[in-house]
């Protein structure tokens, strides 16, 4: 099974870009969603996080919301991708 990190974002946000950073610094490959310019991936953000907030960060199926580094940490070692 391919895992796949989304990163679910608009570009004025904060942590947002710090989710991002993190995921370069790692290198690790993340597919960038912007919710403001992407009314389908809003929708998919919000059905995975049941919240209206940003980042939503999806881990092979894990959801995280907000830049949470030690959840974040968590699901890449599960998923071997750090």
């Amino acid at each position: 099974m391919k895992t796949e990190v989304i990163i679910y974002s608009t570009t004025w946000c904060g942590f947002c870009k710090m989710a991002k950073n993190y995921m370069t610094q790692l290198g690790v490959a993340f597919t960038e969603k912007d919710v403001e310019q992407d009314p389908v991936a809003a929708n998919e953000a919000v059905q995975k996080s049941g919240q209206m907030g940003v980042p939503v960060i999806d881990i092979s199926g894990t959801i995280i919301v907000g830049f949470d580094k030690p959840t974040i940490d968590s699901a890449l070692q599960s998923n071997n991708l750090v």
